[in-house]
């Protein structure tokens, strides 16, 4: 660390008549043996510095003595009661005063001299500025399991989400107060942070990355590594519809087209006793996978109409298809299964409704019946969430 804890006679960090331009908000529960020396290096690095900045300490229903200790070391205090992460860093954003926001935890594991490099990032154009502590691990600093999940973790994300963040997870960054109304956060857990950068990146937030260290912790660790792992993940996957439903989706539905178009091109691949039953697992295949496709443009659809999402190749499909062409289309396959269903009634008709090996076209014509009615309701629906759009 570059700065030392106990001295309690520093003049507040933010002169009246300099106004705020940095905010470090400290998320605080139950750190009463860290917190002074929070709260004192934050405020001696601005003071150093020469940052007119404030420290603003959010006691999540702490139940020490950390809100008392806090306001006798200089810092705002606010109280948020509902206990969380993410709730906590809500109401600290929305308390603090400054044109940047220095986000830091509590145990000391962050270095608050790192905090002028920060503010350097973001006046060089930066809108949102990570820390690396991977490669700055001090020994003991991190468990076995947070060195191994934390890099897939943030893989994981860097794959569906197409960005290059080596680290983004880490608890120490700062964000221009600007842009939350852009960002629109509202996850109130852990989760909160891997909601900061999808978000971020959605909404074309320029993101620069800085190494950082990691010191060994002050007091006892509130992680859960499996439970918060899992809120992490949770949120990757339901923020991204095109991964969880429109690709597998799309894979679903070629499967299927394969196994029909072998059961209808009469290859020798399935035993003639087979036929049937392969066309049907085809079938079920391709009507799941022409829904699950739907739901995954819905809920990209959403996300860009409702929630302010960039998604380009989304907007130019709405630009040049209208709910008119998903009509059409769907009508369009409904009929082609019905006409070909009937040319089979008609043929049954002529063999005195007697046995007729149709099963085949039969299957066909019902599911291009059923892909037909998923692709005209599934238009509607694309309508009625394209209905209100942000500017």
């Amino acid at each position: 660390m570059s700065t030392g804890a106990g001295t309690r006679s520093l003049p507040h960090a933010v002169p009246e008549s300099l106004g705020v331009r940095v905010s470090v908000v400290i998320p605080c529960l139950n750190e009463a043996e860290n917190i002074d020396a929070c709260v004192v290096q934050a405020r001696r690095v601005l003071e150093e510095s020469e940052i007119s900045g404030e420290v603003v300490v959010v006691d999540n229903g702490s139940e020490d003595a950390s809100g008392d200790i806090a306001r006798a070391a200089g810092a705002r205090v606010i109280d948020e009661p509902r206990r969380g992460y993410g709730r906590a860093y809500l109401t600290g954003f929305a308390a603090a005063q400054g044109d940047y926001i220095v986000m830091i935890d509590a145990d000391l594991t962050y270095d608050f001299g790192e905090i002028p490099g920060f503010v350097e990032e973001l006046d060089k154009g930066a809108e949102l500025v990570m820390g690396n502590r991977l490669k700055g691990v001090e020994p003991g600093a991190m468990s076995l399991l947070s060195r191994i999940g934390n890099p897939i973790l943030s893989g994981f994300l860097n794959l569906i989400y197409r960005t290059s963040i080596g680290d983004a997870h880490c608890g120490m960054r700062a964000l221009r107060r600007d842009i939350l109304p852009k960002l629109d956060l509202q996850a109130t857990g852990m989760e909160f942070a891997s909601e900061m950068v999808i978000r971020a990146t959605r909404r074309g937030v320029r993101i620069s990355e800085i190494p950082i260290g990691l010191a060994r912790r002050g007091g006892k660790s509130k992680l859960n590594p499996f439970h918060d792992g899992w809120r992490h993940l949770r949120l990757m996957l339901v923020y991204s519809p095109h991964f969880v439903f429109t690709l597998p989706g799309v894979l679903l539905a070629l499967i299927g087209a394969v196994i029909m178009a072998i059961v209808l091109s009469q290859i020798s691949v399935f035993g003639r006793d087979l036929y049937v039953h392969a066309e049907i697992v085809g079938s079920a295949l391709v009507t799941i996978g022409v829904q699950v496709v739907g739901l995954g443009l819905c809920g990209r659809a959403y996300g860009v109409y409702m929630l302010g999402d960039s998604e380009p190749w989304l907007q130019r499909m709405q630009r040049r298809f209208r709910l008119e062409h998903g009509l059409a289309l769907g009508l369009l396959v409904a009929f082609i299964g019905l006409a070909l269903g009937a040319v089979v009634f008609v043929r049954w008709i002529g063999h005195s409704f007697g046995s007729l090996s149709e099963e085949r076209l039969i299957v066909l014509a019902a599911t291009l019946v059923v892909v037909g009615l998923e692709i005209f309701f599934v238009s509607f629906l694309l309508s009625i969430v394209g209905l209100r759009r942000r500017d």
